[in-house]
């Protein structure tokens, strides 16, 4: 199939602003495991055929994939594998969906697609698929614990003066408790005055 080659090379020299403005390609970015499946989405404007084309980077080449026309008929390329590619058609949104199933590493690379218009071919923004055996785990995250500021002997001794016998959480009850008994002692202390007063009054009227 030599036509959809010539007509890649013609959309290369075509602004990309133009190919945006009648077609829509999403997601930007696919990364998944091997064996899994996965889908690129293009909305067009017009309701018209679309193209699919690959981009390998390994191989450095567009390789031609599958064309999807209006009447619902589905063309290949010969070296594609058509139950791996399929194209689903959304008419109500003039919505196309590629679908690629069981993925291996070698299906990794930017896939594209195109329409034709005014004989030109216009190419989506690219969705670049990576396919991998095992999806990278997530970074760890670790809590730093908090440091521990050493304490100066000074610092101690401080802690230390303020705890000790002279510190104001010590003597101020103590003081107190002192207080509180020698109040206790005044009435004793004028009671025995007074009985001393009376017994040596009577020792001398004697």
């Amino acid at each position: 199939m030599a036509w959809p080659w010539l007509q890649l090379c013609i959309c290369l020299q075509i602004p990309g602003l133009y190919a945006a403005l009648l077609l829509t390609q999403t997601p930007e970015h696919i990364l998944t495991q091997t064996n899994n499946k996965t889908e690129i989405l293009c909305e067009l404007k017009d309701r018209t055929g679309v193209y699919w084309y690959r981009w390998s980077q390994e191989r450095q080449h567009f390789e031609f994939l599958v064309f999807y026309n209006t009447l619902g008929k589905t063309t290949y390329d010969t070296n594609v594998n058509q139950d791996k590619f399929i194209v689903h058609e959304a008419r109500s949104q003039s919505s196309y969906s590629l679908h690629i199933s069981h993925l291996h590493p070698s299906d990794s690379g930017t896939y594209y697609c195109s329409t034709s218009q005014s004989s030109q071919l216009l190419l989506g923004s690219g969705t670049q698929l990576t396919v991998v055996d095992a999806l990278p785990l997530p970074p760890k995250t670790t809590q730093t614990p908090l440091s521990k500021k050493p304490v100066s002997w000074i610092t101690k001794s401080k802690a230390a003066s303020r705890e000790g016998p002279c510190s104001p959480l010590v003597w101020i009850p103590l003081a107190a408790g002192v207080l509180l008994l020698l109040l206790g002692l005044i009435p004793i202390a004028h009671h025995l005055y007074r009985l001393r007063q009376r017994l040596w009054l009577r020792i001398h009227r004697q």
